[in-house]
């Protein structure tokens, strides 16, 4: 097994990938099966994956992904984060799937928040489920591109999403020979550690 600080240091956000390789079945189903087990704060979950590989989608979906079209229509795959948009719709899934603890907690320190702010913490969960996502990719040895740069409201559009909405996508796939990003080519830049991280 890779050592993970040797993945942490390998992994990198692909700018270019090869159109002619795709991932296979197998592995898209090892990576949704990974996304279904991503943490959230007391399991809420409200969150919606949607796998795109069909060419004509992605060509769509890379008409309004700025910057990234290119990385939106070679990619071998489009994993699209959305979350639920419709508080009502997430307290009946809570209520039908968590225990009377998580459900108090709920009750107690989120409800009683704005509208913005309970949506806030709803799509918090949902950057937790990318982090956990990119890190299993690389363990994978898939390339990722987490890609905040789209049009989310045209994705809803196009996707047909309702109670749900785009927060941001996912380019998987593998890189190009020529991707001047890969670490290989362009170092890693870090701001110093002992500027960052601080032991007390």
């Amino acid at each position: 097994m890779t050592n993970f600080n040797t993945l942490a240091a390998d992994r990198y956000t692909t700018k270019k990938y090869d159109p002619t390789k795709k991932l296979s079945d197998a592995l898209v189903n090892e990576l949704k099966d990974i996304l279904h087990l991503s943490p959230s704060s007391i399991n809420s979950q409200p969150w919606r994956f949607t796998f795109i590989s069909d060419p004509e989608l992605k060509n769509e979906l890379s008409a309004c992904s700025f910057h990234n079209d290119e990385k939106v229509r070679d990619a071998s795959h489009i994993v699209v984060f959305s979350v639920i948009d419709n508080i009502e719709l997430f307290e009946k899934q809570i209520s039908d799937n968590l225990p009377e603890g998580a459900i108090a907690y709920y009750n107690k320190n989120i409800k009683p928040g704005t509208e913005a702010e309970i949506k806030a913490w709803m799509a918090h969960q949902v950057y937790l489920a990318l982090g956990f996502f990119l890190s299993a990719c690389a363990a994978k040895q898939v390339d990722s591109t987490p890609m905040e740069g789209i049009d989310t409201a045209a994705y809803d559009r196009i996707l047909n999403m309702k109670d749900y909405k785009t927060l941001f996508a996912v380019a998987l796939g593998y890189r190009h020979a020529d991707d001047s990003n890969q670490p290989s080519v362009k170092g890693k830049s870090r701001i110093d550690r002992d500027k960052i991280i601080f032991s007390r």
